[in-house]
Parts: C-alpha cells; structure tokens; sequence
C-alpha cells in the first residue's frame, strides 16, 4: 500500500496537479530519494511526472517553505542539507505536539479516518510476516504518522507535525545510510505503532499520548546512540 493511498485527502477534493507533484516531491526528498544537494530542474521533473511545468514550480514554492529545498538565483533549486544537530529542536517540539495529536485523534477521529487506521493495522501486521525493504518500512512510518496528524482534526496541528516528521525521517535516513547495522531497528520502530493505533482506535486518548511521546523518545535515544 502507497503513502498516498493509506493519506489519501479524507473529505477533500481530489488533489490538484501541483499537489500531486508536491506530495511525490515531498517524499522523495524526505526518503533521500532525491539526495541532499542534488539539483532539482522543474523541466526534468515535470517530465518525469507526467505534468507540466507550472505545477511542478508551484510544488517548489511549498518545498522550500517546508525547508526541503533550496533556490538560489542564477544557480537553481537543490535539495537541502540534512543537518543532524537538528534533531535536538525537533524532538523538542515533537515530544509536546505527537502527544497531543495522538489524544486528539483517540478522542474525535471521524469514522472514516477510523477505518483508515484499522487498514493501517492490518498493513503493519502484514509486514510483520513478511521481509520488507527498508524503504516500505520507512514509507509506513510516514504514513502511520500522517494519518494521526490528520486524525486529531486539526489542520495547523497537521501541518506543523508533518513538517516536523519529513525533518526527523531525513535525519533517520541519513543515519541508516551511514551505520547500515541500524536497519534492523526499523522493523521494530515501525510496529511500535500497532499499539499506538490500537489505543486510538479504542478511544484511549490519555495511552495513545503517552505512547505517543514513548514512540518519539526511543527514535531520538536510538539516533543519539550512533550520532
């Protein structure tokens, strides 16, 4: 199952053009998949998805504001440095703002947001049975997240976290880049969320935020180990 899948716009209209080229960008920026300093050419880009280039630019504008790229005049757009010693002041804001989400989204999730929670349970077991890549794993981390943020049913919330989630993911990629034996911390980082999203789904707002700032804890304690 996709990232865009399982966070499709729940009760919102069907994704433009410039935000599909903006939620694809996004991820692969996050993911390393587009590289920290690599060039980004709107013309290359837009080709490579299928638009034109309009929506692609238009997709840049929110990269940068996001702090995932970079533009400078006469020289072009690059993906932005991920710079580790930022872990410290977004794990500060996550440690406040994950709990939060997550009792939020125990106590008003809308139903369907609901059903899309219990997929994602039945998708971490799935993976559980299996042998994922390091990047499915990644993706369903992102998108377990994405989902909660949107599930506490507040947008400014959402936005803040997401942003907060791409910064914390880009630095987890980089260090699994550098001290491969981590990998096979991701597997168990990434089914800590069954029990997150069990408590959500059973209302339990105060479990799900204590889980919640648990979760963000032991990702920064296991960077911070390697770093």
């Amino acid at each position: 199952m996709s990232v865009i899948a399982i966070t499709g716009h729940v009760g919102k209209a069907p994704p433009s053009l410039a935000d599909q080229a903006y939620n694809d960008l996004r991820d692969r920026l996050t993911m390393l998949e587009i590289r920290p300093g690599d060039p980004l050419n709107d013309g290359q880009l837009a080709a490579e998805l299928g638009i034109g280039r309009t929506p692609v630019r238009e997709a840049i504008k929110r990269l940068e504001t996001d702090h995932l790229v970079v533009s400078y005049p006469r020289r072009g757009t690059f993906a932005t440095k991920v710079d580790i010693t930022e872990l410290s002041d977004v794990s500060e804001l996550r440690r406040h703002l994950e709990p939060l989400a997550a009792h939020k989204a125990a106590l008003s999730a809308p139903a369907d947001v609901r059903r899309q929670l219990r997929a994602l349970v039945g998708t971490l077991g799935d993976l559980a049975e299996g042998a994922p890549t390091r990047q499915a794993l990644l993706r369903t981390d992102l998108a377990v997240h994405r989902l909660v943020y949107r599930a506490a049913g507040n947008a400014h919330l959402e936005e803040a976290l997401v942003r907060l989630d791409n910064l914390a993911t880009r630095i987890w990629c980089l260090v699994l880049d550098r001290t491969p034996l981590l990998s096979g911390q991701v597997h168990g980082h990434v089914h800590e969320h069954v029990d997150l999203l069990e408590a959500i789904l059973a209302g339990q707002g105060e479990r799900a935020a204590h889980l919640a700032l648990q979760h963000v804890a032991d990702f920064e304690k296991t960077l911070r180990t390697v770093l």
